[in-house]
């Protein structure tokens, strides 16, 4: 049976996890076993964006459900796609699932990739799987990938934006939610920009593990924004809070002069009017547009060789302060789950999780 965990699109609170059929696997198809996967903030981002930013599309559910995407890593158990044997172990973007049908296309032999047709019209850098060499298999080296790659690629990029433009003319780069694994490598590489402060805002709760990480200049609790340096700031919000930014826009007004518009860790991207603030129009920030950009201008391979040599770094700058957690079964997966959406997770934490647990009893979506 395969098994997914699923939940209600507009209501993430609700979770079920449901089981059906192992899927037939049709010519140039291959079945993956998902082993395990990340879980971190920048999951429930992609839920809370799922309709805005179509996370929902990568692996489609029953109407009103939806499989929050996560990376992490899977083995080739059935495949009738030439070139493709069984066994092959891979890296990419995956269901909170045991298993996933793709349609696979081989790619400059670095791996393949999906191109079933509902993902056709979804970013590429999505849809590929990276076949793993055998440096690449050992424990700590995959854990650490799983959980800190992805967001370390989407620092990167957003390092990369705002040093194209100049930090927007700002003297400081002010990022919310600055306990979140991406907002923590951005800082990390703003740091190295001369002439740049970089100061996290965070909850009173994590402003001594924030502000032990050594990657800002200044960090202030949510409840203290006086505490903000009074100079042309660049806001980088990570936590989607438009109340937030309303605080910080009334804080700085003339002086604020960039709002980039990154994630939805607090969960209530929209719910009040933070883009009908005067001053600086919101950038929404997408990794995907940024990687099609760079990609055009550098090429794919340049690209992924500074990501790579910039991770190299943060790797081992983040030993210090990150710790992997590792729950089996859905059970834990769930609960998980929903500490981190209600934020009751600890930010020096990374979750790894599987769906696989014998004698786990599931339900059956209706007409399965």
């Amino acid at each position: 049976m395969k098994r997914d965990l699923e939940v209600r699109r507009g209501e993430l609170a609700r979770v079920r996890v449901v089981e059906e059929a192992e899927p037939e696997v049709g010519p140039g198809q291959a079945l993956l076993r998902v082993d395990r996967y990340g879980l971190t903030s920048n999951n429930v981002t992609y839920a809370m964006l799922g309709d805005t930013l179509r996370y929902w599309d990568f692996f489609p559910a029953q109407s009103g459900w939806g499989r929050i995407p996560a990376w992490g890593f899977a083995d080739v158990v059935t495949t009738r796609v030439a070139g493709l044997a069984e066994g092959v172990r891979v890296f990419g973007l995956l269901p909170m699932s045991t298993h996933l049908l793709v349609t696979a296309q081989h790619d400059n032999g670095s791996g393949f990739v999906d191109r079933s047709p509902h993902r056709a019209a979804l970013p590429a850098a999505y849809n590929h799987y990276r076949h793993l060499d055998g440096t690449d298999r050992s424990t700590a080296m995959e854990e650490r990938r799983m959980l800190l790659w992805p967001l370390f690629s989407a620092s990167f990029l957003i390092d990369d934006l705002l040093g194209e433009h100049r930090c927007f003319g700002a003297d400081a780069v002010v990022l919310s939610s600055a306990s979140s694994k991406t907002a923590i490598g951005a800082a990390f590489l703003l740091r190295k920009r001369p002439g740049v402060t970089v100061v996290g805002l965070t909850s009173p709760a994590n402003l001594a593990f924030v502000t032990g990480l050594g990657v800002y200049d200044s960090v202030v609790a949510y409840d203290a924004l006086a505490g903000l340096p009074d100079t042309d700031t660049a806001l980088v919000d990570l936590a989607g809070n438009a109340r937030l930014q309303r605080q910080v826009h009334d804080r700085y007004a003339d002086r604020l002069r960039a709002r980039v518009i990154v994630g939805a860790t607090h969960g209530d991207l929209g719910r009040e009017p933070g883009d009908a603030l005067h001053g600086p129009t919101p950038l929404f920030f997408f990794a995907a547009d940024q990687i099609r950009r760079r990609a055009r201008e550098w090429g794919l391979g340049d690209l992924e060789d500074r990501i790579e040599v910039a991770w190299q770094g943060f790797r081992a700058a983040s030993a210090p302060w990150f710790r992997i957690d590792r729950r089996p079964g859905p059970d834990a997966a769930v609960q998980t789950y929903l500490d981190v959406l209600q934020g009751r997770a600890d930010p020096s934490i990374g979750h790894i999780l599987s769906m696989w647990a014998p004698g786990f009893r599931a339900t059956r979506p209706p007409g399965s």
